[in-house]
């Protein structure tokens, strides 16, 4: 018996006890901040629409950004931080090159939509160029080292480019041209929404259906799944591993070139140092969703863009905590932490075998 008690004391730990508490009294903020807003009811049912829509827009572009991080994970179980280069590179490049020029030739306005087309062609083919020469460079020599190894140089890849582009095109910030047929609101069932709201939601969705159907249905989609689950039994069975991982780095970097064009119509300005938090905040989502899955990514994005609109109105209002509203990106990265204490694998993630984790 004493045995027994002794063997159940060593599996005792009080540091589970503390997380646990750590976690209940996390909760408990978060029920009483929500309750207390909702009694005070501060906003308007109109003010809630507007923030989920808000919400909405944002998290579709961080859904494209993450796709980039979890098809690089799924495939080489990389965590690719310089992918927020890959997203700043192309629409920065574009706006300087093309749409700058084509504004000034009066051509933005007057022909918009085909203006649109060729800065998104050249803003997704930049981002390609990018992100296979990082990995031609950086991270193909590096394939069989230590997983410490890579991830530092891609912390470092990402300073470079940072850096390399604010030398190119300078540190102020860039104005990208209005889209004046995307100017204002369409009212849809007696709500306004904005256009190019609207826009950036219609275009993720099907960039993002797009990839699914990609990985899913095509013969490449299949290699980079086979590549994923086990690249020496796939080069086995007649993979070109190397060129499957290129394709990769290059369909995640096309995605957040689009991505880039999309922000860019939505904040009107692009600069050296614009990939860094959406990247973050794209990490972030990809984690949310369970990285390495795609529609993990997607729903990810989606959540945390909504949470990020949502949450310091509804919880932290009601806290009393003040200027709530420039508290997003805080309330983004704690998402990250409660995430890792509450689901590691994220919301469509499975619980990896160790060799694989």
């Amino acid at each position: 018996m004493r045995h027994t008690l002794g063997q159940r004391l060593e599996r005792f730990n009080y540091l589970d006890v503390v997380l646990w508490l750590f976690r209940i009294g996390i909760i408990v903020v978060i029920v009483w901040g929500t309750v207390a807003t909702i009694l005070d009811n501060p906003y308007s049912m109109r003010n809630w629409i507007d923030l989920l829509l808000t919400g909405l827009t944002q998290g579709s572009l961080y859904a494209l950004i993450a796709l980039g991080y979890t098809l690089v994970y799924g495939v080489l179980l990389m965590i690719n931080f310089a992918h927020g280069e890959f997203f700043m590179s192309g629409v920065f490049t574009a706006t300087v090159f093309v749409a700058i020029p084509l504004n000034e030739a009066g051509l933005w306005n007057r022909h918009p939509i085909p203006c649109l087309l060729l800065v998104t062609v050249v803003a997704m083919a930049v981002s390609m160029a990018i992100a296979v020469l990082t990995e031609r460079v950086a991270y193909r020599p590096l394939r069989r080292a230590p997983r410490l190894i890579p991830l530092i140089t891609a912390i470092g890849a990402s300073f470079f480019w940072q850096y390399f582009f604010r030398g190119l095109y300078g540190s102020g910030i860039t104005a990208f041209p209005t889209v004046q047929a995307l100017a204002g609101k369409w009212t849809v069932a007696g709500l306004e929404i904005g256009k190019t709201d609207v826009v950036v939601m219609i275009s993720s969705i099907l960039l993002l259906i797009g990839l699914y159907i990609f990985v899913m249905q095509t013969k490449t989609g299949k290699a980079m799944r086979a590549v994923s689950e086990d690249k020496d039994v796939a080069a086995l069975m007649g993979i070109d591993v190397d060129r499957v991982i290129v394709i990769t780095f290059a369909v995640g970097a096309a995605l957040a070139g689009a991505a880039g064009i999309l922000y860019a119509m939505l904040y009107r300005q692009v600069n050296f140092f614009m990939g860094f938090y959406p990247g973050l905040k794209a990490f972030t989502a990809a984690v949310l969703g369970g990285i390495g899955s795609v529609p993990g990514a997607a729903l990810g994005g989606l959540a945390l863009g909504m949470f990020e609109s949502i949450a310091p109105n509804l919880f932290l209002e009601g806290l009393g905590i003040p200027g709530a509203n420039q508290l997003k990106d805080v309330v983004a990265f704690t998402m990250l932490v409660l995430i890792l204490m509450f689901r590691p694998q994220g919301i469509l993630g499975e619980r990896l075998a160790e060799k694989k984790a």
